[in-house]
């Protein structure tokens, strides 16, 4: 694969923990000092900007065990109902502030989204089309959990305005489910994905791991085959993170089970490789798209962006996040909504919505949120447009950062030129060292092990 450059030795000598970058500043440094004003405020800052939204739905019929995410686990269907009530609240109070927005993308995202019945979607994409304004081409996305669902939901998915959807699959190898507690039938995947097609959705993502328990170097291949089989759009490949410590359910994980680093290295070489001589593009950060794909062809542009909902090509859309533990994106500011359920009820009950804590970015911030983007994006960065927006030197407002990059340029990671930064193919799958450099705020971070590795 032209564009990557696999560099043992390099990977082992950067191999450190960093942040993933769906934001930056990193929710880390997201505080209670923020507030409806501020929120408010930043509402009104880009007033013409189309609107994303991302709606949270937490609810899971069963724990996978390696799962990080804001989940509750519940079998009682009725919750759906009590959760949908007080989003009906939120989305209601929360819209009187985007009345003359455009929404140009919907994502609902979890938990398990398709947990929610065809009665209960079809309540809740009601509500957010009766109150906001939703673009007839908006680009309408859902994840999906291939083992609760019937093939007719995609039917009722479609007739909803659903155009694009995004399947957990995680491997194929039944050892490994079971160790996850996740299994899943494989022809009704294919057939999910085959459906899926014949409605028209215009994207397809499969969601994959590697790290998890009893996998090998021979079945992960063995899953990546099956997947090339399925021929999705997109590929996700995830570094599994084991922090029972923070996660509890992976707890329930025998560590003596899980592949070791060396293992995981040589997956992930023989992934990137294998996704190569099948037709997909790394786009970065564990993506990979067929090159007729939008996220593809956006990268080739130039004009690819990241939120917290991974790489997009929505770049001048502000974000408004909707249900528990959801984020917003606002300009040049980042909220978040209360984590705990119950708590989160009784913010809607109070207040008509449930912000917790955020953060108002500095023009320094902005200014490095900006580098960072466009080399996690588009792998460079061209000094010019960066020294006209902030009007700075570019070489002496970053001095600091760029004798902290000196090491990976000198091991030829990336290219400083007097016009700007190009990330080498051997660079790429370092990407988030590179960042680093200029993050001034996860330096220490990443030395105290808050992130996970950056392979």
């Amino acid at each position: 694969m032209s564009e990557i450059i696999w560099d043992s030795a390099l990977i082992q000598k950067y191999n450190q923990s960093g942040p993933r970058y769906t934001s930056y500043p990193t929710a880390l440094e997201f505080n209670e000092n923020y507030t409806e004003q501020d929120f408010e405020a930043a509402v009104k800052r880009y007033p013409n900007r189309p609107l994303s939204l991302y709606v949270h739905i937490p609810f899971c019929h069963q724990l996978c065990y390696f799962c990080a995410c804001n989940k509750v686990i519940t079998r009682h269907q009725h919750k759906a109902d009590i959760y949908l009530d007080y989003l009906e609240k939120e989305i209601s109070s929360r819209s009187a502030l985007f009345k003359h927005r455009l929404v140009t993308q919907i994502h609902w995202g979890g938990g398990t989204p398709t947990y929610l019945s065809e009665i209960q979607s079809a309540r809740l994409m009601a509500m957010l089309k009766k109150h906001f304004t939703v673009s007839e081409t908006a680009e309408i996305s859902i994840e999906i959990d291939p083992r609760r669902i019937e093939l007719s939901m995609l039917d009722h998915l479609r007739h909803l305005g659903f155009n694009r959807m995004s399947m957990g699959v995680q491997d194929f190898n039944k050892d490994v489910q079971k160790a996850v507690n996740r299994e899943q039938d494989e022809d009704f995947i294919h057939a999910l994905l085959e459906h899926a097609r014949e409605l028209g959705f215009q994207s397809t993502n499969l969601d994959l791991i590697y790290g998890l328990p009893l996998q090998t170097v021979e079945s992960f291949m063995f899953t990546l085959e099956k997947v090339i089989a399925l021929n999705p759009d997109r590929l996700s490949v995830f570094n599994y993170a084991h922090l029972p410590s923070r996660v509890p359910g992976q707890a329930k994980i025998k560590e003596y089970q899980l592949p070791t680093p060396e293992t995981k290295l040589t997956i992930l070489q023989k992934t990137i490789e294998t996704l190569g001589n099948a037709g997909y593009k790394f786009i970065g950060m564990d993506h990979f798209a067929k090159p007729h794909d939008e996220l593809a062809i956006a990268q080739d542009q130039g004009v690819l962006h990241r939120n917290f909902q991974g790489y997009t090509t929505q770049e001048e859309c502000d974000l408004l996040g909707l249900g528990v533990s959801s984020i917003s994106l606002l300009g040049d500011t980042y909220a978040q909504n209360e984590k705990d359920l119950k708590r989160y009820y009784a913010l809607i009950e109070e207040q008509g919505n449930a912000l917790h804590k955020g953060l108002a970015l500095t023009q320094e911030d902005c200014l490095r949120r900006d580098v960072i983007k466009q080399l996690i994006c588009n792998f460079k960065l061209d000094f010019s447009p960066i020294e006209a927006q902030y009007n700075i030197q570019f070489t002496t407002h970053f001095a600091e950062d760029l004798a902290l990059l000196k090491p990976l340029i000198d091991d030829e990671l990336i290219k400083l030129t007097h016009t700007g930064l190009q990330v080498s193919p051997k660079g790429r799958l370092l990407i988030r060292n590179i960042c680093l450099c200029f993050d001034t705020y996860s330096r220490e971070a990443a030395k105290r092990q808050q992130f996970s590795r950056i392979i």
